[in-house]
């Protein structure tokens, strides 16, 4: 991914004109213990790999990972950092055709988003556009995240 600090800024009809258009990558971030704890007692997902330090280094992980669905639910924020649609009187997350965790996110490690739209069209009165986003850890081999989100935007 190239960097490329500013978000694209459209409008709702202007997602029609995106198809092919590159997105990001976002901003370097991370998640400390105390976010994955928080998240694992919202989702009561305790499991040692996330909440464990101690025995977390004891598997091929070497240490605590964030959970695949926290990696999901920090697409708003990052796809926020991507795209802004101007104008939308409703914006929904229509949801996913894929979604794959190919590698973890170590907990503390640098991550960041970088997107592509897909697909665009007309729908029952919204504009539906097909995200392709892939989440990467710095100096990770391999994705963290791969995943087709479907969005839909009313003007």
């Amino acid at each position: 991914m190239t960097d490329s600090p500013d978000p694209v800024t459209t409008d709702v009809p202007g997602l029609l004109e995106l198809v092919g258009r590159k997105l990001g990558p976002t901003a370097w971030r991370s998640v400390g213990q105390e976010q994955v704890d928080a998240f694992a007692d919202l989702t009561e997902d305790h499991n040692p790999i996330h909440v464990d330090p101690e025995a977390a280094a004891k598997t091929p992980f070497g240490g605590t990972i964030i959970h695949g669905y926290f990696t999901v639910a920090l697409l708003a924020p990052l796809l926020a950092e991507l795209l802004v649609v101007e104008g939308a009187s409703l914006s929904i997350n229509y949801g996913f055709d894929k979604l794959r965790f190919p590698s973890p996110v170590p907990v503390g490690a640098d991550f960041r988003a970088g997107a592509e739209i897909a697909e665009a069209f007309e729908k029952g009165g919204f504009v539906e556009i097909a995200v392709a986003v892939t989440v990467e850890v710095r100096d990770a081999p391999k994705p963290a995240l791969v995943a087709e989100c479907r969005f839909r935007y009313a003007a």
